[in-house]
């Protein structure tokens, strides 16, 4: 990935003060911006990880899903709910690690209209290599230490209660702010 040229001023910063002098000080702005940006860098580190597996960091996700799951197969309507994503993204994901070989669409026997999609030993195989150089590269986030990351997470789990993703229950998190997570599958 090309690095863009470093500027010799935080732009994000240039925008703060000149919304400031027009609009007052809005920190959200600010902190908006900056999550904008920090995506956008996030996305371009991780996508040149994944490129050459010609996967998405959603075909990633789909992909790490079926391998948490018991029998390396979820019904699609289950993928969406637990990837907080419509059901046509989740048919466009899964049809293309089909294609791929990396995953097979069947009927899900307990009920006639629904589809499983299970992971292939070949999608394994795609997660491990993947995950191993996602985390050898901290999955771009080599710029904080764990600390750094768990309050990164901490301060971003109320945006995500408040739109709704999910119920916060009080045992959710540890004493640390970092997530218990449900092992459950169904």
């Amino acid at each position: 990935m090309p690095k863009p040229l470093s500027l010799s001023f935080d732009p994000i910063t240039a925008a703060d003060e000149k919304w400031t002098e027009r609009w007052g000080r809005v920190p959200s702005m600010v902190a908006i911006t900056s999550i904008m940006r920090a995506q956008q860098i996030l996305l371009a580190e991780v996508d040149a990880v994944l490129k050459p597996f010609d996967l998405t960091f959603a075909r990633y996700e789909a992909l790490v899903l079926l391998t948490f799951s018991r029998a390396g197969e979820l019904p699609m309507s289950k993928i969406g709910e637990r990837l907080m994503v419509h059901p046509t993204s989740v048919t466009n994901t899964i049809d293309r690690l089909a294609r791929a070989g990396l995953v097979i669409k069947r009927p899900n026997p307990n009920d006639g209209r629904g589809v499983l999609a299970a992971i292939t030993d070949e999608g394994r195989a795609a997660v491990e290599a993947t995950t191993e150089k996602l985390n050898a590269m901290q999955f771009g986030l080599g710029a904080y230490d764990a600390a750094g990351c768990e309050e990164i997470f901490r301060l971003l789990r109320p945006l995500r209660v408040a739109a709704g993703d999910f119920v916060e229950a009080d045992d959710a998190v540890d004493e640390g702010g970092a997530p218990k997570i449900d092992k459950a599958d169904g």
